[in-house]
């Protein structure tokens, strides 16, 4: 059910302000975090928005990788993404060697184009390229990527569009703080 997205399209997957997930990889070791505060930038060619604190794992590899991927999880994985955003994957390092993904049993698969996994039962990927743009990273925490692969689950997302009728549990979540979340026309918590 994994399709290709054109990438002419790619930022309608942002496009509606999902709480996603930033997976990193660099030199066997890997992590995944949290992340509310993303958004579209442009279109052609498909570039992204997203801020990743200095302190985090993620960004230490990111900058040495260039590379991440953003996994836009369902409400199906809320209470993963909710334990993945409240811990951290330098502290988890010593015991795992795949940390996060092994402390919360979070499968995943390989990604085209970038070094990062692909988070399974996710309804979208973006594969990202770091677009170095320092004094903005380095002040403002704020990194852009251009997309060079998407993917989506053809069941809820297709020809551009969003469309979760009949599928409630493939929802997008969105954070809006203290363990809260909403998808569209109802809130919960966990």
């Amino acid at each position: 059910m994994i399709k290709a997205v054109d990438l002419r399209k790619a930022y309608r997957i942002l496009n509606h302000g999902p709480t996603v997930l930033i997976t990193s990889a660099h030199a066997g070791k890997q992590n995944v975090m949290a992340a509310a505060w993303n958004m579209p930038l442009d279109f052609d060619s498909p570039k992204i928005a997203i801020v990743i604190d200095k302190n985090t794992y993620t960004r230490e590899l990111i900058e040495v990788s260039g590379n991440f991927a953003i996994n836009v999880p369902c409400r199906g994985q809320a209470k993963m993404v909710l334990e993945v955003g409240s811990s951290s994957g330098r502290e988890l390092l010593g015991k795992s060697p795949d940390n996060k993904f092994a402390n919360f049993n979070i499968a995943t698969f390989s990604a085209s184009k970038v070094s990062a996994k692909l988070v399974k039962g996710c309804v979208a990927w973006l594969e990202c390229k770091i677009i170095s743009e320092q004094h903005i990273q380095n002040t403002y925490d704020l990194f852009l990527a251009e997309v060079v692969a998407a993917y989506a689950d053809s069941r809820v997302f297709s020809d551009g569009h969003w469309h979760f009728e009949g599928h409630d549990d493939l929802r997008t979540i969105h954070h809006i703080a203290g363990g809260n979340f909403m998808v569209i026309g109802q809130a919960f918590k966990i």
